[in-house]
């Protein structure tokens, strides 16, 4: 088993958005053209959600076509790319160093998770249409929140498991309110 960071849940930060909002206005300057939108998506995008304080970020494109010069511009910012990890349509980037995306101003960025899609992706449109859901259901973010709490108690040291925990009330959700949004 490889060596993970314990699975620590914070109460909701109002600089995770502002955080989100730098990275995003780097990555804009920099993919410019060859992007359709950039998303905040996952627990940090959702007001008054607890979450693991790493943001989720999804660069959405109009096409995998514009895959290797994304890559090119995204390396040139210190991010690697990881391939698809096993999801289609999503392709994975990890950040060389806490700098990453690189700016002028050289200052330390908010740890997250990039990924590019295309505008097709299935993941894609499950982190928006969860994200959306959530912000729209005060009572769902409580409940949500109360799960994740209990999970990362108990699975503190697993984060496989801890995100399996997670995975049944997401598809739920999905489920339950795919035709109301």
């Amino acid at each position: 088993m490889e060596n993970q960071k314990p699975v620590v849940i914070e109460e909701y930060n109002e600089e995770w958005p502002r955080a989100f909002d730098i990275i995003k206005s780097i990555l804009s300057e920099k993919l410019s053209s060859l992007t359709l939108r950039i998303e905040h998506v996952g627990s940090t995008s959702v007001p008054d959600l607890a979450a693991k304080p790493i943001i989720d970020i999804d660069v959405v494109i109009e096409s995998m076509d514009y895959l290797p010069e994304v890559i090119k511009k995204l390396d040139e910012l210190g991010y690697i790319h990881e391939g698809d990890l096993g999801i289609k349509n999503r392709e994975a980037f990890a950040r060389k160093d806490i700098y990453v995306p690189y700016s002028s101003e050289g200052d330390v960025k908010h740890e997250h998770h990039l990924y590019v899609c295309n505008r097709e992706s299935e993941e894609l449109q499950r982190h928006i249409m969860f994200r959306d859901i959530l912000r729209k259901h005060p009572l769902l973010v409580s409940e949500y929140t109360n799960l994740k709490n209990q999970l990362s108690d108990e699975f503190r040291n697993n984060r496989k498991a801890y995100t399996e925990g997670k995975t049944e009330f997401i598809t739920k959700i999905l489920n339950e309110y795919k035709d109301v949004l």
